[in-house]
């Protein structure tokens, strides 16, 4: 569901305000001071309004239509009617569409396009009461008044315990008040209720960065992006971190020259033409072995290996056996000096962070849907990939 704490985390406040605080406009037009002014005192309730007359009056202006659009996204979180939250979400999705047209490209406008589903009403929890009282704080949250906010999480986790999303927000609106020690503490507790959920990794990092603790900051980002890697706001805040401490991050640059296509029936592999410019090239033999063990998979081996799935795709295991079966290659023609992108591999497999890298540095749709049971047995796996390869540029 939108959540009305993304809105005024650091880098997502920057991205969205400012533009509209150097503009001409901004400074000539008092409508459009309060409104922004108002979206920054966390007084969303109080901004929508201004935002509405805002949109009708400019509609080509890039700023308002997204703010306007994620305050009526976030609108379903706290409105208590049912219908009026399913009409504030699908108006929402539309007014998010169409700033995304107008050249709004923020993570946080992506996320919440993810988020707002045309069909559904997402509550924070199956029981009702529980989850009147969390609308209850996030309508207090909404129009600033943080006191009551806390109330209502804190009665939530003494219903519900185990409910991430009160702990979480407890600590946002510490955060907010500028009091990190206790947002901390909070994010912690969010953190052990949920440990493979990324917000609250985030949030603590923010955190961390308002005390001037990068490196500690550091590692709560790295810990959101590897418990969500292909969440986009997971993924900013770590590039963000980056590079506000300068730190290049990027993964390990590995070509492959070889593909394999399943369509119906019929498997096809794809090899550039540039393996063979040398003769004998003993890495051309690698890529291809590479190539048929593909094949065998999308034809044989998937079904084998995942017998509860129907369909083929391209899976985790598939891709760690085939170029595992391109390093074997090279040992047994005791080649020495393979292509660059072999002894990139070579070296990651010998590191124990193959399926790692595959996971976090090449995924695609089919390899993402394994993150889930890989995580629960590798984390130290994926953060030592991070640290020893993202951290340093790919490896460096």
């Amino acid at each position: 569901m939108p959540n009305l704490h993304k809105l005024l985390q650091p880098g997502i406040l920057v991205l969205l305000l400012l533009a509209p605080y150097v503009t001409t406009r901004a400074q000539d037009d008092p409508d459009r001071q309060r409104a922004f002014q108002l979206y920054k005192e966390q007084k969303f309730t109080e901004a929508l309004p201004l935002f509405e007359k805002l949109a009708t009056a400019h509609p080509d202006d890039v700023d308002v239509a997204e703010l306007h659009a994620i305050l009526v996204s976030t609108q379903a979180v706290y409105l208590k009617d049912p219908e009026a939250r399913k009409q504030a979400r699908l108006r929402g999705h539309e007014l998010l569409l169409r700033a995304q047209k107008l050249g709004a490209n923020s993570p946080l406008l992506h996320s919440l396009l993810e988020s707002t589903t045309r069909e559904g009403d997402i509550g924070f929890s199956a029981k009702k009461e529980i989850d009147e009282v969390m609308r209850e704080g996030e309508s207090a949250f909404a129009s600033g008044n943080f006191p009551k906010a806390i109330e209502m999480y804190q009665r939530a986790l003494v219903l519900d315990p185990n409910l991430y999303e009160a702990a979480l927000f407890i600590g946002d609106v510490y955060f907010k008040n500028a009091d990190q020690p206790k947002a901390g503490e909070w994010f912690t507790r969010a953190v052990q209720i949920n440990p493979d959920r990324e917000t609250a990794y985030r949030y603590w990092g923010d955190s961390l960065m308002k005390q001037g603790k990068v490196t500690e900051a550091g590692d709560k980002f790295v810990e959101a992006f590897i418990a969500e890697p292909y969440n986009r706001l997971a993924r900013a805040g770590f590039v963000q971190w980056g590079e506000r401490v300068n730190i290049q991050l990027a993964h390990p640059r590995v070509e492959f020259p070889a593909s394999v296509t399943k369509k119906g029936d019929n498997t096809s592999i794809t090899l550039d033409p540039k393996m063979f410019e040398k003769d004998k090239d003993p890495s051309s033999a690698a890529w291809l072995m590479y190539s048929l063990t593909r094949a065998s998979w999308s034809t044989t081996e998937f079904a084998k290996q995942y017998p509860n799935e129907k369909t083929y795709r391209h899976s985790l295991k598939e891709e760690a056996a085939a170029i595992r079966a391109a390093l074997r290659s090279l040992d047994e023609k005791k080649v020495t000096n393979p292509d660059q992108s072999l002894q990139i591999l070579k070296k990651l497999d010998k590191d124990g962070v193959l399926e790692a890298f595959i996971l976090l540095g090449m995924p695609d749709q089919g390899i993402a849907a394994d993150f889930a049971d890989y995580r629960k047995t590798n984390v130290a796996e994926l953060r030592r990939y991070v640290k020893q390869y993202v951290l340093t540029g790919g490896g460096q």
